[in-house]
């Protein structure tokens, strides 16, 4: 049940996202571990609760409402991989940066919460972990439970 509803969730998305670029987990893996390839800047579009349980290793935070983009901008010679815990507050943010005029902006589908239901390296304070920040009651079903942080 999970992954369709996971399934329709990112549909939903992407129709109401249509000029966002998306990347998946897979993708997002190899341009992180590829030195050939410029290293992307990973942006976490979550509260600082939710980033403060664990993020993606390289990934800054970024409040998903800022209205100053210049320090993103100065990144443009490399892509930009903006996430959150399942895609929305992401693509919202991905679709403002772009209409800022920033390039090579990618959402990544699925957020964290895909990301560590691949089973995928999460990290707290620079160490790994196996717990993610549910977000609420409802959204974090879409979670491996195995990964909900016991308290948020």
């Amino acid at each position: 049940m999970r992954s369709l509803t996971f399934n329709f969730l990112k549909l939903l998305i992407r129709f109401q996202f249509p000029t966002v670029e998306e990347i998946d987990c897979n993708q997002l893996a190899q341009l992180l571990s590829d030195s050939a390839k410029p290293r992307p800047l990973v942006l976490d579009a979550r509260s600082q609760a939710e980033y403060a349980v664990s993020h993606i290793e390289t990934a800054v935070r970024i409040d998903p409402l800022t209205e100053d983009l210049a320090a993103v901008a100065i990144f443009q010679d490399r892509p930009i991989v903006v996430y959150c815990a399942v895609g929305y507050r992401s693509a919202k943010l991905a679709q403002k940066l772009d209409e800022a005029g920033i390039k090579c902006i990618y959402n990544l589908s699925g957020g964290i919460f895909q990301w560590a239901n691949e089973d995928r390296p999460i990290f707290q304070n620079g160490h790994p972990t196996k717990v993610v920040h549910p977000y609420n009651a409802i959204w974090g079903k879409l979670l491996k439970t195995t990964y909900h942080a016991q308290e948020c």
